[in-house]
Order: C-alpha cells, then sequence, then structure tokens
C-alpha cells in the first residue's frame, strides 16, 4: 500500500470514527440541536419575506421597511453580544424557556399586527420580543452543546448544530413558497409561530431536568491584574480585521433588506412565488459546501481564505449588474454561497487565534459590532435605493443598485489584500507566542 493509501485510509477512519463518537452524545444535545433547527426554520422564515409582510400587509412604505427589518436584525446582534451571560447565571434549561416563551409572543404579535390598531408600532413590538429571544438563545444552545460534549465529541456536536440548523432553514425554503402562494405572507407567519410552539413542546417535555443548570463564576486568581488595553477594543489588527469586513457583509444583508423585492418585482410573477426556493439555495450549499471546503483547504492559511472567499461572494453581485435574468441570479446565488463557505467559517477561527487564551470570549463578542453596524446601516439606505431603482411600479434600473452594491462588496477583499501581511504577523505571532508559554 502506498503511502498515499495509507494517508487516505487514516483520514477516513478518523472521519469514520469521529461520526461513531456522535453515539455519545446524550438526549441534551438532541433536544439543543431539534430547538435549534426549528428555531432557524422559524427565524429566517420570518426574516426572508419580512419587508414582503410589512409593505404588503402591515402597509409600511419600502423606506420604513428597510429600516423595521434593519433595526430587528442590528438588536438580535446586539443582544447576541450582549446577553451571553445569561444562561451562565439563569442555566441553560431555564434560558431557554424564557427565550422560546418570547419568541413565541412576538411572533405571534408581529403576524397579529396587519389587523390591529397602529401596525406599524405593534409589528415593532412583536421584533423587539424576538430580537431578544433570538440574541439570548443562540449563546444558551451553544452553551449547552459545550455542556453536553467533550473533548472527543466536540468538534462534531459544533459541526451537526450548524449543519442541522442549515437543514431547517432549506426545509422552511421549500414550504414557505407553498404557504405563501395560498396564505400570503401572513400564512407563513403563523406557520412559523406554530414551529415556535412545537419546539416549545420539544423542550419542556424532552430536556432533562437535570442538565443546564447554572455555571458556577470561576475563582479569581491571584495577583490577577486587568488593564483596559487588554481589551479587543484596544488592538488595532483585530479592530482593522473586523470592521474590513463591512462591506461584504452589507451583501448579507441585502439578501432580506432587497432580495425580496428585488425579485417580486423585476422578474415575472411565476420567479416571484417561487422566491423562497431561490434563497433557499443558499443554506443547502452551506450545508454541504462548508465542512467540504474546510476539509479541502483546512492548510490553506486563513486570512489567504478570507481574501479569496470574501472575493468570491463580492464579485458574484457583478452578475447582476447586466440586469433581471434568471440564469444570472441562480448564478448569483450559487457562487455567493460558495464564496460564504470559504470565508464565513474561517473569519471565527482568526478571531480565536488572534485573541489571547484567556480573552476569547470578549472577542468573540466584539467580533459582532461590525455585523450590529452592517445590519443598521444597510437598512437606511435599502428602502430609499428600492424606491429609486426598483419601485413597486413605474420604470426600474436595478443594475445601477447592484453596482453600487457590489462595489461596496469589494471593497473587503481589497482591504483584506492590503492589509494581508500585517493580519499575517499578528496571527503569527500570537501562535508563537502560545507555543512559547505551552514549551
Amino acid at each position: 500500500m502506498t503511502a498515499a493509501n495509507n494517508s487516505s485510509a487514516g483520514v477516513l477512519k478518523q472521519t469514520l470514527d469521529t461520526f461513531k463518537a456522535t453515539a455519545k452524545l446524550g438526549r441534551t444535545f438532541w433536544v439543543c440541536n431539534a430547538i435549534y433547527m426549528l428555531d432557524g426554520a422559524a427565524y429566517f422564515g420570518i426574516l426572508n419575506i419580512l419587508t414582503l409582510f410589512l409593505g404588503q400587509s402591515v402597509g409600511m412604505s419600502d423606506r420604513w421597511s428597510g429600516l423595521s427589518v434593519s433595526y430587528f436584525t442590528g438588536l438580535v446582534t446586539f443582544f447576541s453580544a450582549t446577553l451571553g451571560g445569561v444562561a451562565d447565571r439563569l442555566g441553560v434549561r431555564r434560558t431557554i424557556t424564557i427565550t422560546i416563551l418570547l419568541a413565541l409572543v412576538g411572533r405571534a404579535v408581529l403576524t397579529l399586527a396587519p389587523s390591529l390598531p397602529a401596525g406599524n408600532v405593534i409589528s415593532w413590538v412583536g421584533l423587539t420580543l424576538m430580537a431578544v429571544s433570538a440574541g439570548a438563545l443562540q449563546p444558551a444552545v451553544y452553551a449547552g452543546v459545550k455542556q453536553a460534549t467533550n473533548k472527543e465529541t466536540s468538534a462534531i456536536g459544533f459541526s451537526l448544530l450548524y449543519a442541522l440548523m442549515n437543514g431547517g432553514i432549506v426545509l422552511e425554503a421549500f414550504a414557505s413558497s407553498l404557504v405563501r402562494e395560498r396564505w400570503q405572507t401572513t400564512g407563513v407567519f403563523w406557520m412559523c409561530t406554530g414551529i415556535t410552539l412545537l419546539y416549545l413542546l420539544v423542550h419542556l417535555t424532552l430536556f432533562p431536568s437535570s442538565a443546564g443548570a447554572p455555571v458556577p463564576a470561576a475563582p479569581p486568581q491571584p495577583g490577577e491584574k486587568r488593564s483596559l488595553r487588554d481589551h479587543a477594543l484596544f488592538n488595532p489588527r483585530f479592530l482593522f480585521f473586523i470592521f474590513v469586513l463591512l462591506g461584504v457583509r452589507t451583501l448579507f444583508a441585502h439578501q432580506w433588506l432587497t432580495m425580496p423585492d428585488y425579485v417580486t418585482r423585476a422578474y415575472p410573477q411565476e420567479v416571484g412565488a417561487r422566491f423562497e426556493w431561490i434563497n433557499g439555495l443558499n443554506p443547502l450549499i452551506i450545508l454541504f459546501g462548508t465542512p467540504l471546503v474546510a476539509a479541502v483547504t483546512r492548510h490553506v492559511n486563513v486570512v489567504t481564505m478570507m481574501v479569496v472567499g470574501t472575493a468570491v461572494s463580492a464579485g458574484a453581485t457583478f452578475l447582476l449588474v447586466p440586469g433581471p435574468d434568471l440564469t444570472a441570479l441562480l448564478a448569483y446565488v450559487i457562487i455567493f454561497s460558495i464564496g460564504e463557505a470559504m470565508w464565513s467559517s474561517r473569519f471565527l477561527e482568526y478571531v480565536a487565534e488572534i485573541a489571547p487564551p484567556d480573552k476569547v470570549g470578549v472577542y468573540m463578542g466584539v467580533a459582532q459590532i461590525p455585523w450590529f453596524v452592517a445590519k443598521f446601516t444597510t437598512g437606511l439606505y435599502s428602502g430609499f435605493m428600492l424606491e429609486s431603482f426598483c419601485p413597486a411600479e413605474g420604470a426600474k434600473n436595478t443594475g445601477t443598485m447592484w453596482l453600487i452594491y457590489a462595489l461596496v462588496g469589494i471593497s473587503s477583499p481589497v482591504g483584506l489584500m492590503l492589509g494581508r501581511k500585517w493580519l499575517l504577523r499578528g496571527s503569527l505571532a500570537h501562535k508563537g507566542e502560545t507555543q512559547a508559554a505551552a514549551a
């Protein structure tokens, strides 16, 4: 047997052993996965057509729809960065119970908003409750999975969590189009509210009562001194890395701020009616593509993958510049998703590399700030751009709109390329310090 065959056999055996380890994962792990998968389906089921619902059912203008969605997604990221410690204090089980109840009430209130007085205000109440829920649920589920896994099963555990969540989005995207065709966007929102009730029942009946207890606070270390200069906000290399991605992150925000109205307005009715199916290609590609790309490129430097991946995602947007074309639209979604699979999973890897060992959590939280900025600021102008270049009635000039968005997006790989050597020095220096400390 050749060395290549020995290597392949070793990789195959290691992969099989990893999947065999899932048999050791208990009920807490699988309940957390079920909750996260169903919540992902309900969350993205609403988010993907939220601008349509606010415009068609609630009666908001394009500008107010964009601002409302931006307000919601910005709050989600803000609460994700600030409510991570709730599960440590209240315990995973109690935190998940509270967050699902908030999501259930928020989604019901949002769905009822068109039939209630002051529907615009009621919509914002529902969106706020949903944002608090989403912001606290994600870290609670991650904490539950961490408690349910060990060193042997941690990697496969978190991979399954991410994969199954995307699987839930794919299934919802298929069902959403059929439901919306018969019962409009309100019918989809009631479906998502029903999904929320389903995983609340799953949680209350199946989550072990003995699991998910509060985590005791770690005792302070003798002689430990803290300085503001140790904080992530004072690390210029880290700040450059996370904020240079603002351009490409705006393209993600346009997936729910711009794309629903663009497809339903600029394309034939039969294409607009199947918008969710087109949008569902993204999580489908991410579901299978992310682990595959990670395996193939595991020896490629993180910064290099960030440059290439963001260039692919941003570059795909130029396909929409010539004007509405179904083939170009499908190619855009596929290529954009491949780029996302290349860089999104490597982002947190670089953050973890550059962060001091005892401050990884702080760095991860601060890393959410640019995502919050991208979600919020994109909504400030997306409605205006739709009214100007892709109005519900009248002449359209969608090519100009997408050219502007593509140029904004391409600023990220250009910035990463210009700062590549500096970023690499920071990553390598930190690795050297870690290795020296371990020696």
